[in-house]
């Protein structure tokens, strides 16, 4: 290696380190800007920049690969619609169109150009969610997408720097929180304002004139990085499947992965067809989470850009619920997708089985409550005040090789749970419980992680509606090589009814709404556990003592003294 060469590689990795700086602040940007809580607290968005050709460079680590890996896919919708040769400086374009966006409505994705003398020289993405668009709201009641609210094809948001105020005020006239969406569309330019500018200063600090050589070797380079980690796997072919619950009936997921010497296929031929209600997920969210699953184990310490994603190719036959055309209803499409990862992870599984965790809790327990007239069923006249919330919560995930399962942990959205006192501050709710749930995690000598339960009541006592989208509450987590399956979920009232999974549902006046969240997967052999680590799970509560003499042959007492069981000796024998 030359002299020349080896200073042009530093030089490129400083460039590259810049980057992320550049979109890591457009992120926080949105974050600080954001009116959501999905946005400001639970960090439900993502951010990137893109070259010219629509390829993503960098993506900034606050995000979701749902949101991140979706967007990736989306700008080159953009330029299809708006090509560059179209934009001027000052434009901002948007849509949520769940086709050409992040997989449903609730997502706002915008792009705005970055000029540089008057010549474009790169594209600045960013994705959040929005709280309410319309409709039904936010659940997965719907039949079709005309039902749940409000969609924006492709157009501009803003025209050289001008809002366009005809759109705004649609949007204000059809959303159930007008200023809340409207902030977010706001804080979306802004944040892609702040990228645009941090940009600008950098190739001005470096003398660039175009970013196109950088972008060049950012994607070959990732590429054949991610290339070598998947050539390091045994080739071959690998199946895998998956039963949830979906809404009406359960949904098979199956998964057919080849690895190879250009890549890794993934095929979902096999999977359950689209359902009639708003579960189904478009081909675009598929592949985010379908490859992210990839990535949890294969090139983790690649960077995320089009040329890392290039050598995960996902398929999905058109029809089935994870490739769903229009009309069909798409709002929940967090359910299904974001158990992709687990499926994919059982592939894996069989050529990787040292770096692959048990099965967790996957999918996101959100929990949208609803107040004011016409929302719950027996609410009489105004039926209290008005309101829409949602809070992002989790259950465990599945145990890791070597450590335990994480507890009520979002995994893989990576999302935080919404603080209980920011809930309580904007919506009339209260929050009587929050806290873990004993005996969730799997058995093994990883256990599983743990879930929690929560208990939220209407601040005045009066009627809400809750719109569940829950799974793992009839098939639970499952665990591997000999751990045990975590705990399903559960719905409930505190007055003892059960409610569903999914669906629109009252709480009725003075009662109130019980979540059980599931537990992940245990890892090996329930009897292998360390003793000591069970007498600290039965002491912090995770495990009960009854668990811990049934599950892992211990008898804990109160004092933290324990003996082994006669069925642990025989299996330590």
């Amino acid at each position: 290696m030359t002299q020349s060469s080896a200073l042009e590689q530093i030089q490129r990795q400083i460039m590259w380190n810049r980057l992320l700086s550049v979109v890591e602040e457009q992120a926080q940007t949105l974050i600080r800007t954001a009116f959501s809580t999905s946005v400001r607290e639970a960090g439900d968005l993502s951010a990137g920049v893109f070259d010219l050709k629509g390829r993503m460079l960098a993506q900034a680590v606050t995000g979701t690969p749902g949101h991140v890996n979706a967007m990736a896919a989306s700008v080159g919708s953009f330029l299809a619609r708006y090509p560059v040769e179209m934009m001027e400086e000052g434009d901002v374009f948007v849509t949520n169109d769940p086709w050409t966006g992040t997989g449903h409505m609730h997502d706002f994705t915008v792009v705005s150009p970055t000029f540089r003398d008057g010549c474009p020289v790169a594209l600045f993405a960013s994705t959040s969610h929005v709280v309410d668009v319309g409709g039904r709201g936010f659940g997965a009641d719907a039949r079709q997408v005309y039902e749940e609210g409000l969609r924006i094809p492709i157009m501009p948001l803003a025209r050289r720097g001008k809002m366009n105020e005809s759109l705004l005020e649609i949007v204000r006239a059809n959303v159930r929180e007008p200023v809340q969406v409207e902030g977010d569309l706001y804080s979306l330019a802004a944040c892609n304002e702040t990228g645009s500018r941090r940009l600008l200063d950098m190739m001005v600090e470096f003398g660039l004139e175009s970013i196109d050589p950088l972008a060049d070797a950012i994607i070959e380079n990732s590429r054949q990085a991610m290339l070598e980690e998947i050539r390091a796997l045994p080739f071959g072919t690998y199946k895998n499947a998956m039963r949830i619950d979906g809404f009406d009936r359960p949904i098979d997921l199956v998964a057919t992965m080849t690895i190879g010497e250009e890549g890794i296929d993934v095929d979902f031929t096999g999977t359950s067809p689209v359902s009639n209600y708003g579960i189904n997920v478009p081909l675009t969210y598929t592949q985010a989470y379908a490859s992210f699953g990839v990535r949890c184990v294969i090139g983790g310490a690649v960077p995320n850009n089009a040329g890392s994603l290039a050598p995960v190719r996902v398929s999905a036959p058109l029809g089935s619920i994870l490739n769903a055309p229009p009309p069909c209803a798409v709002t929940a499409r967090h359910i299904i997708g974001q158990m992709l990862p687990d499926v994919v992870l059982g592939c894996l599984y069989q050529a990787k089985p040292d770096a692959v965790p048990a099965e967790g809790t996957s999918c996101l327990w959100i929990i949208t409550l609803l107040g004011g007239h016409g929302v719950a069923e027996d609410a009489a006249g105004a039926g209290g005040q008005p309101f829409t919330i949602s809070m992002f919560h989790a259950g465990g995930t599945g145990a890791r090789p070597g450590k335990d399962g994480l507890n009520a942990t979002a995994f893989p959205s990576g999302v935080r749970n919404t603080p209980v006192e920011i809930n309580e501050t904007v919506a009339p709710i209260l929050i009587w419980r929050k806290e873990y749930r004993t005996d969730s995690g799997g058995p093994g000598t990883y256990r599983g992680g743990t879930g929690q339960v929560m208990e939220i009541a209407h601040a005045d006592g009066a009627p809400f509606a809750v719109s569940s989208m829950f799974d793992r509450v009839d098939h639970p987590p499952r665990g591997r090589g000999g751990g045990k399956n975590g705990a399903c979920g559960r719905v409930r009232l505190a007055s003892g009814a059960v409610l569903r999974g999914k669906g629109r549902q009252t709480v009725p006046a003075g009662d109130r709404l019980i979540l059980e969240m599931p537990g992940g997967g245990g890892l090996g052999e329930p009897l292998s556990r360390e003793a000591q680590r069970v007498v600290e799970d039965v002491r912090n509560g995770m495990v009960s003592p009854e668990a811990a003499e049934r599950d892992y042959g211990l008898v804990v007492r109160a004092d933290g003294s324990w003996e082994p069981s006669a069925a642990r000796r025989s299996g330590a024998s």
